[in-house]
């Protein structure tokens, strides 16, 4: 701990942290309270303290996939100050000599182990924070699942106290104790996903229902994802509309709407598979559900598009919003071009065809021609 660490410590009246904490805690004057489980009840405890000289305990920077952020939120400004100590990422980083800025940082001890996925490639050098011991060897066996089974795990223990223990995976034969993180260099077979949007179709399980890649990816650069933006994937089917957007970036959020419940599970399962498990899933019919849904900076449109939705959706979509669908049958033809010419926007017709064997030679095959009518609120 640094110097101004010991300072507040020695003038405290009450320290709560983590059992393995108040154990490396010199002697003080202070009550010591242990940190109950689980961690919520203890922020419950810390704000009943109001108005007493109170120090909470948190491993290394607590404003880097630490407990800070959580803490400061219930408190006014002038209520807390943070000290910092070296992150568990700077200590690994330091551990294993490489440079911070080119490796990835993840915070997988309340997340699941496919956040890895969008970042999955041959050649990466990550560490993540693991929440203990069993979680080590349940990243080894998802990044053996997902083909990435040549990688090099270093497992580190209680990084920078007197327990701190540095051992490959391969080579543990003791039980892993808590706190833990490790360090992947990454290598194996295993399919890597693009950073250009159009994502292979085989990533995404539907029964039909989705959008092909290269209209994916004209629907995606419509869409125009921008910093913290919000999107409604109406009509989501296998979902791949959303999560392609997640993919763009991680500031921003998104809601699939599916009337189906199989198909609205199987978005579920595509956005978890592919590492977005931020997605929110919501079962039924668009029209019934949009008053419930947080405001939207994008609207997309996969399927279902009446009269009746859009004049719905042009009347709670907020001004700036930006509105994207596209038409396969003649009858929402007809809807998109009497919308274009009543509220503008461009309208733009898509039609894609791909050869296939015809006899002994090759011919072209064309797909349904698409109409996508994009325009903002």
């Amino acid at each position: 701990m640094t110097p101004a660490s010991h300072k507040v410590l020695q003038a405290a009246e009450i320290v709560m942290g983590a059992a393995r904490h108040l154990s490396l805690l010199p002697k003080l004057d202070a009550e010591l309270v242990t940190w109950p489980v689980p961690f919520a009840d203890g922020i419950v405890q810390l704000l009943a303290l109001r108005g007493k000289n109170v120090v909470a305990l948190a491993s290394g920077d607590p404003f880097w996939y630490g407990a800070g952020s959580v803490l400061a939120r219930d408190l006014e400004p002038h209520e807390w100050q943070s000290i910092a100590g070296p992150a568990t990422f700077s200590l690994a980083a330091a551990q294993m000599g490489w440079p911070l800025e080119d490796t990835l940082c993840l915070g997988l001890h309340a997340a699941p182990l496919s956040r890895l996925r969008p970042h999955l490639a041959n050649g990466l050098r990550a560490i993540v924070l693991l929440r203990d011991g069993d979680a080590v060897a349940q990243l080894n066996a998802y990044l053996n699942t997902e083909g990435f089974d040549k990688s090099t795990l270093t497992v580190m223990e209680a990084l920078g106290g007197p327990r701190q223990r540095v051992t490959q995976f391969d080579d543990i034969s003791e039980p892993i104790q808590h706190p833990v993180c490790v360090a992947l260099e990454l290598n194996g077979d295993g399919s890597v996903l693009s950073y250009a949007s159009g994502q292979s179709d085989a990533l995404f399980a539907h029964d039909g229902q989705i959008t092909k890649r290269p209209i994916r990816a004209l629907t995606l650069s419509a869409l125009a994802p921008k910093f913290g933006e919000h999107l409604w994937d109406l009509g989501a089917g296998s979902g791949s509309i959303a999560i392609e957007w997640l993919l763009s970036h991680p500031s921003v959020h998104a809601t699939a709407v599916e009337a189906h419940p199989e198909r609205a599970a199987r978005v579920a399962q595509n956005s978890l598979a592919l590492g977005v498990d931020r997605l929110q899933v919501v079962t039924g019919k668009s029209l019934e559900v949009l008053a419930d849904l947080p405001a939207p900076n994008v609207v997309f449109v996969g399927g279902g598009l009446d009269q009746t939705l859009l004049d719905a959706l042009w009347a709670i979509m907020p001004v700036g919003c930006r509105f994207v669908t596209n038409a396969v049958t003649l009858e929402s033809e007809t809807i998109v071009a009497q919308g274009h010419a009543a509220k503008g926007g461009e309208l733009m017709r898509i039609e894609i065809a791909n050869s296939k064997p015809l006899g002994s030679k090759r011919g072209w095959y064309s797909a349904y021609p698409i109409v996508q009518w994009s325009v903002t609120r």
